[in-house]
Order: C-alpha cells, then sequence, then structure tokens
C-alpha cells in the first residue's frame, strides 16, 4: 500500500491511495454493500456509473450467509461479486454492539445468536480475520467492541483495553494468514479502530497506542450511535491529530453530508454509510438544496428531476412524478432510481470536496455546501 498527501488545506488533506485492487482519491465515500450488493438493485456496473470507488462488505453477515469458505471456493468477493475495484470488508465488531440482546462477550471473543436462525457463532480477532481473508477483501478492518456512547467510563475503558488487546491478535493472524499459499488477497491491508465513546481522554490514549503498531491505516469507530454532533466533532478535533497522520484515517458508519464535510475539515480521508441507500428505498433523495421526500403530493405533477443539473441515471432520464409513481406503486424502478441518485450525490461531493481541497478553498466550499442544504428545497 502507499498512501501520499497531495495537498492540505487546513487539516482537510487531498491524498491518493495505492492497494493491490487499484489506487483511489481521497476523500472518498464508500458505498455499502453489505451482503455483497447495494441494496436496491443496484449491480457493480451500476456502481461505476455513478463513480464509485470502493464498495464495503460487512463480515458478520457473508459469514452467516452465503459463508466465507463458500466465497474462498468461487475465487473470493472480487470474482463473487464482478467488482475489480477495492474492497473493504468492516470486522464484525459493530454486530458486537447491534446484536447487543443476542451476544455474550468474552476475553477469547463474542458469541452471536444468529439472527437469521438463532444458531451460535463464536468470532473473535483471529476468526474475523481469517473470514476476511476467504472473502480476499482489500482492506481488513481489526476486531473490536463499539461500547455505547453514553456507556459508564469503566465500561468503556475495559472494553478499549480489550479491543487493543485484540488487535495484536488481528495483527499477528494477519500477518501469518499473509503468508499462506492458498491465501487468496497476500497483500490484505488491515486497519485499526479507535474506540471510547465520547471520553476524550480515553479516546486520544487510545489513538496514541494503538498508533505505536504501524498499521495500513486508523479508523475511528463508535460515533453516530447516540451521541450528538457536537460531541462526535468534539471527539474528532481531539483523536485525529492523535493518529498517524502519514496512514488513512477511515470514520467509521458517517453519515450525512453535513457530517461529512465537517469530519473533511478535521482531516478524515474514509467514509462509510446507509443512509443515502436506505434513505433513497424509503423516497428520500439527497439534493443541493436539502433532502426531498418523493412521496409528498406536491410531486405529484412536477416534470422536473429530482436535482436540476445532475448527471446520475435517475436525473437524465425520469422526472420526480413519475419515480414518486413508481414509489407510491411499490415498483423496485422507483426504489432503485433513488439509491442510484443519492449515491451519485455522495460520489459527487466528496470530487467536489477533492477539487476545493486542490484549490485551498475547502472553507468557501464547505460553508456554501452547507448553506444550500439548509436552506431547503426551492420549491
Amino acid at each position: 500500500m502507499e498512501y501520499r498527501i497531495l495537498e492540505q488545506d487546513g487539516r482537510a488533506k487531498r491524498a491518493e491511495l495505492k492497494t493491490v485492487h487499484g489506487t483511489v482519491q481521497t476523500p472518498l465515500f464508500m458505498n455499502v454493500g453489505t451482503v455483497a450488493a447495494i441494496k436496491g438493485a443496484v449491480s457493480t456496473d451500476d456502481l461505476k456509473t455513478i463513480k464509485t470507488q470502493v464498495e464495503l462488505s460487512n463480515t458478520y453477515h457473508l459469514h452467516v450467509r452465503t459463508g466465507d469458505k463458500l466465497i474462498k471456493q468461487l475465487g473470493g468477493l472480487h470474482k463473487f461479486m464482478n467488482w475489480d475495484r477495492p474492497i473493504l470488508t468492516d470486522s464484525g465488531g459493530f454486530q458486537v454492539f447491534s446484536l447487543a440482546g443476542l451476544r455474550k462477550i468474552k476475553e477469547e471473543g463474542v458469541t452471536f445468536q444468529s439472527h437469521i436462525d438463532g444458531h451460535k457463532i463464536f468470532m473473535g480477532p483471529e476468526e474475523s480475520m481469517q473470514i476476511q481473508s476467504n472473502l480476499g477483501s482489500t482492506i481488513a478492518m481489526a476486531f473490536d467492541e463499539c461500547p455505547p456512547s453514553r456507556a459508564d467510563y469503566d465500561y468503556i475503558r475495559r472494553s478499549v483495553e480489550r479491543t487493543t488487546r485484540w488487535l495484536y491478535r488481528c495483527k499477528h493472524e494477519m500477518d501469518r494468514l499473509n503468508g499462506l499459499d492458498d491465501t487468496i488477497n497476500k497483500k490484505q491491508l488491515l486497519f485499526g479502530i479507535n474506540q471510547g465513546g465520547v471520553e476524550e481522554e480515553i479516546r486520544v490514549r487510545h489513538a496514541k497506542e494503538i498508533s505505536q503498531l504501524d498499521l495500513d491505516g486508523y479508523a475511528i469507530g463508535g460515533l453516530a450511535v447516540g451521541e450528538t454532533h457536537e460531541e462526535m466533532y468534539h471527539i474528532l478535533d481531539v483523536t485525529v491529530p492523535c493518529l498517524p497522520k502519514e496512514k488513512p484515517t477511515y470514520l467509521m458508519g458517517v453519515g450525512t453530508p453535513i457530517n461529512i464535510l465537517e469530519a473533511v475539515d478535521r482531516g478524515v480521508d474514509l467514509f462509510d454509510c446507509v443512509y443515502p441507500s436506505r434513505n433513497g428505498r424509503h423516497g428520500h433523495v439527497y439534493t443541493n438544496q436539502g433532502k426531498l421526500n418523493l412521496f409528498n403530493q406536491k410531486y405529484e405533477l412536477d416534470t422536473r428531476p429530482i436535482e436540476e443539473g445532475c448527471k446520475c441515471p435517475a436525473c437524465r432520464s425520469y422526472s420526480r412524478a413519475y419515480i414518486r409513481h413508481l414509489l407510491k406503486a411499490k415498483e423496485m424502478l422507483g426504489m432503485r432510481l433513488c439509491v442510484l441518485h443519492n449515491l451519485y450525490f455522495y460520489n459527487t461531493m466528496m470530487e467536489e470536496i477533492r477539487c476545493a481541497i486542490e484549490k485551498h478553498r475547502y472553507q468557501e466550499y464547505k460553508a456554501e455546501k452547507i448553506a444550500g442544504m439548509l436552506a431547503g428545497p426551492k420549491q
């Protein structure tokens, strides 16, 4: 891997990340395909059309169906889903948080009760690395616990200490797996994850500690899970400077366009979030004047595209009125067009961000972009 900062504007970084599956330009937004597909009938050909650089898939979900060993037999995740650009797989650690009622945490790892059929699954650092190695992703995430942001100080401290111990085990296992003859991607990258809820002291200490491991990249996890935006921005303010500047920084699961604009301003390179696809499936679409709900009756006779000037597949060919009709009729095409538009909007925004940093006008761009979105849609 080679990570090279091309330009800086304040703390905002414009960089290039070279991987075994191609070179990507940052800041970038990773399009979330949990089970090796973007929900909303979006193909990998579509992803290229809407300017996707990196696809993200979920280790836990692919493990429980269809199974990582089967995917390895079929040549790995890239071949399985016909995607020749980078893929990041999260570790399954977020399920330690999201499946709180179906899991038990021990030092060895976590025992899950499958949300599909209830059978027991054990996943620890070694198991997570083995699953991700079977998938052959470009970037593997370390296995961690994402503690609730409002948990008490002592719980968060113990959780983060265990996450650190797990990180050492992840690194050791990844090194071993990358040396095996039958490993699909022997150059799989490993990113560590900073945790600590909204506890500034724990966050900073953990960031400094994991920075000593000289990993391929570093993520900030456990945000956008209940804290305020102001708390999230403060944690980024104090944590990002404690992570290696010469390595990519990834803010996990964030977020809204405004969240991304603020995080880029604090030195973050990589983002992912289900918002654009999830909101699109419910008829909510992003524009430079804020979000529209196409189910609203005021769009019944609206012959304009979702956004004037947008070059996504939806806006090039279809009106708000037609897409609203599809959504009301529960036709899959309606959801698909909204998802394509939203992902295109995010990916295009990241292009604009990179351009603004290159021109040293990021502050002006951010202010204009946020002001437009907060102003609301024009009637």
